[in-house]
């Protein structure tokens, strides 16, 4: 029994492995690629050159691989590559790249996609991450692993957000956000760490300890913000917080959130 419903539009070039499931009323584009297990569920569009991996799953109404919401876009080849069991849920968009982002927008692996949700052109998106209802994250943002953006939130353009960090729901977030930091409040707030989900990966308890201590000194200690992440670097022995110091040192030309 064929596993693509008899009113799913598939367009010659795309390529769908046979384990795949296309449910009914769907649109395959031609230069899809669809791996083995994916299940698309039905009134689903993915188009351009879009490549979805290994075990996802796409509700109804999702809306992948259209071109991006940016006037600069004058019909380029770009794309779009999702990795392997994400969810995507209903009425998600995810659009392909521009040339002058790179011409890829990427997600990883194992992410949860809630209705309603946003990933614009050219964002690179780690594993692991989980997108909530109706949040919105711009072009050429990069999200590391692990990360949980709160709904109704938006992540600005060119923003940076690092491993493990929380951002709470219905936030503005215009500067990059410190790996497993906490942030919240309308205008986005760097309020803390995220030491729920520390705990829930089995961070040990000396980590933590050695994360708190640096965030007070990234708050409170002397001279730039720069000039803290230097001094904790020198300073620390944990991989945690060396990870926080080459953050923030890596150049981007974007300044932080930090903490108040």
């Amino acid at each position: 029994m064929s596993k693509i419903h008899a009113s799913a539009v598939i367009e010659p070039g795309a390529q769908v492995d046979p384990s795949a499931r296309i449910g009914p009323f769907c649109m395959i584009g031609p230069d899809v690629v669809i791996h083995a297990d994916v299940v698309v569920k039905s009134h689903v569009v993915i188009s351009g050159q879009t490549e979805v991996g290994e075990g996802t799953v796409i509700f109804p109404f999702a809306v992948i691989g259209e071109i991006p919401q940016d006037l600069k876009f004058k019909g380029e080849a770009s794309r779009l590559v999702i990795g392997k069991r994400n969810r995507i849920r209903e009425h998600v968009t995810m659009n392909c790249g521009t040339e002058g982002g790179g011409g890829l927008t990427s997600v990883g692996d194992d992410g949860l996609f809630m209705a309603g949700c946003h990933i614009a052109h050219d964002a690179i998106i780690g594993n692991r991450v989980i997108v909530v209802n109706s949040a919105a994250i711009a072009g050429h943002c990069v999200i590391e692993d692990d990360v949980i953006i709160g709904g109704l939130s938006g992540i600005h353009q060119w923003v940076r957000v690092g491993h493990g960090a929380i951002i709470g729901a219905v936030t503005m977030v215009t500067n990059d956000v410190i790996p497993y930091g906490l942030v919240q409040a309308p205008r986005g707030d760097l309020d803390g760490l995220n030491l729920v989900g520390l705990k829930r990966r089995g961070v040990a308890r000396t980590d933590i300890t050695a994360l708190r201590a640096a965030f007070q000194m990234l708050a409170q200690g002397e001279g730039t913000f720069h000039d803290r992440a230097q001094r904790l670097g020198e300073e620390t022995s944990s991989d945690y917080v060396h990870e926080i110091v080459d953050f923030i040192m890596a150049d981007t030309g974007r300044h932080f959130l930090t903490p108040k």
